[in-house]
């Protein structure tokens, strides 16, 4: 259903030159639906995670008070707009109170949110509460930088453009030292 659907995509993209003298799609095109859905698989593959199973492996924090950071995360998203991708770094902190979380988990948290038709705030908004959620501590925060492909190969056609969203939870946003702590920690 979803390959029939894509065909008809490229069929109305291409007009008379989709097909061959057989009336199939080209050889460039013909196994481009199946390549498709393989690959919305992988890029889509957020929305069959848990947030809740990726941030739940926690370790004793054996008295550790301080800002834990894991600064630029790659990652790949799609815009729910145009469905084109953008992609950036994230940057993800919590000061735990008295459980601490694997290093990878941080990372995969922003993959959970990132692979899914998204928009680079809702991103944001939900690495911050998942964090403060699951791992309730005493500060949570995620600054993103991305550079988004909607505005630079159509529309204004700003390519070096950079879009930064931030949210602060707990400690982050409560007091503007735990916030400066952070920016060092980060630029540095």
């Amino acid at each position: 259903m979803i390959e029939e659907s894509i065909k008809n995509i490229l069929l109305k993209i291409e007009n008379d030159t989709a097909l061959d003298d057989n009336g199939e799609l080209r050889e460039g095109l013909k196994n481009t639906p199946k390549r498709v859905v393989e690959s919305w698989k992988e890029l889509y593959s957020g929305y069959n995670k848990n947030p809740k199973d990726t941030l739940n492996a926690t370790f004793n924090g054996e008295g550790y008070d301080g800002i834990v950071l894991l600064k630029d995360i790659e990652f790949y998203s799609t815009c729910e707009h145009h469905m084109l991708s953008f992609t950036g770094k994230a940057h993800v902190a919590y000061i735990p109170t008295e459980r601490i979380v694997g290093i990878s988990k941080l990372a995969r948290i922003v993959e959970v949110f990132s692979r899914r038709l998204q928009n680079q705030e809702r991103i944001t908004t939900q690495v911050a509460d998942a964090l403060e959620k699951y791992l309730e501590p005493l500060g949570a925060a995620i600054i993103i930088e991305a550079k988004h492909e909607c505005m630079g190969c159509r529309g204004i056609k700003k390519s070096h453009a950079t879009m930064t969203t931030s949210a602060m939870r707990g400690v982050f946003f409560e007091k503007a030292e735990a916030r400066a702590e952070l920016m060092d920690l980060i630029k540095n």
